[in-house]
């Protein structure tokens, strides 16, 4: 017994620090969490939550809690941001940021992009004079005075405070919902769950004219009107046999427009990505929420074997569109 009880006395530590840092938090939650709580509450969109290493971890966290007790959220990683999943961010949804130091490089050209959407933007941070919190329309503080780990350097005592905060956030929008104890059964299904991941994505997939396509050699600009029709953040590209060739998404049009790039005169064929992520219309649902996890997006083309399109499947559709579900994926 007595070899463990360095051992014993250092796990003790840093319970003590992080519980200490989780009680300074109450003396923070002030008028801008209760504006963050009414900005959610009204919003007619989605909670879109980013963050990228220990963040983005809890980011996920907070995005599965969310979605469990009636929030709709996803999480939305800055690497696949910036290269097209911008496309679902639009002017309803809550933007929530979370980095300790405020200063995270990955996530300045989302807040960026995100500013010119005109979406509200909430930030999780240690440091209220950050970059982050400049940008932010409201800043929720939640510094720490040390971290856990020994060195100062792990984020452990800033991860727990931030992880600790979105619980609060998210309790509090079940009050503000009057969100009820069957209410969060229907959240949470269970067998009926698994009975239904067990069917072919053809049973859940958006078919016909409901799935937002253009055929090859159309104009760019043809191509934008029709991801603006659709509203789904994206248009897929066919030839005239219904084989799929490529994507275009909201955010590659935003990146392409920002690059300086003219549409003039140009094809969508020159414009779009080729080989776009996509699922046979055989495999099961619960194979779709794997590869979702796995390739870390929440949208696939669906097609068959010979790869024509057959529809498209967005996470949503596999427990009923419009849903909230307990599901923490990134678009």
């Amino acid at each position: 017994m007595k070899k463990h009880q360095d051992t014993i006395k250092r796990a003790t530590e840093v319970l003590k620090i992080e519980a200490q840092s989780i009680l300074n938090l109450i003396d923070k939650i002030d008028h801008n969490f209760a504006q963050a709580v009414d900005l959610i509450y009204k919003s007619k969109g989605r909670v879109i939550i980013t963050g990228i290493g220990k963040s983005g971890l809890i980011g996920k966290k907070i995005v599965a809690t969310l979605t469990s007790t009636g929030t709709q959220a996803l999480f939305l990683h800055p690497a696949e941001g910036i290269h097209g999943d911008l496309g679902i961010v639009t002017n309803k949804d809550v933007l929530l940021a979370i980095s300790n130091s405020g200063e995270t490089r990955e996530l300045v050209p989302i807040i960026s992009s995100v500013r010119q959407i005109g979406t509200p933007i909430i930030t999780f941070t240690g440091k209220k004079s950050s970059t982050l919190a400049k940008s932010s329309d409201i800043v929720i503080d939640v510094s720490v005075k040390k971290e856990a780990c020994p060195f100062g350097l792990t984020p452990t005592s800033s991860s727990t405070a931030a992880l600790a905060m979105g619980d609060a956030l998210a309790i509090a929008l079940i009050d503000k919902r009057q969100f009820k104890e069957k209410d969060f059964y229907k959240f949470h299904p269970g067998g009926s769950l698994g009975a239904r991941l067990k069917e072919p994505v053809q049973k859940a997939m958006i078919v016909g004219k409901k799935i937002p396509r253009v055929f090859s050699g159309v104009s760019v600009q043809k191509a934008i009107q029709e991801i603006d029709r659709k509203n789904v953040g994206f248009v897929l590209i066919t030839d005239k046999n219904n084989k799929l060739l490529g994507i275009l998404t909201d955010g590659d049009v935003r990146r392409l427009i920002g690059n300086g790039a003219s549409f003039e005169g140009k094809t969508i064929d020159v414009m779009m990505t080729r080989n776009p992520k996509t699922i046979d219309e055989t495999a099961s649902l619960a194979q779709a929420m794997e590869l979702m996890q796995k390739k870390e997006i929440t949208a696939f083309a669906v097609v068959n074997n010979k790869k024509i399109l057959k529809g498209y499947l967005h996470m949503h559709d596999i427990l009923g569109r419009g849903g909230s579900v307990n599901i923490s994926l990134p678009y």
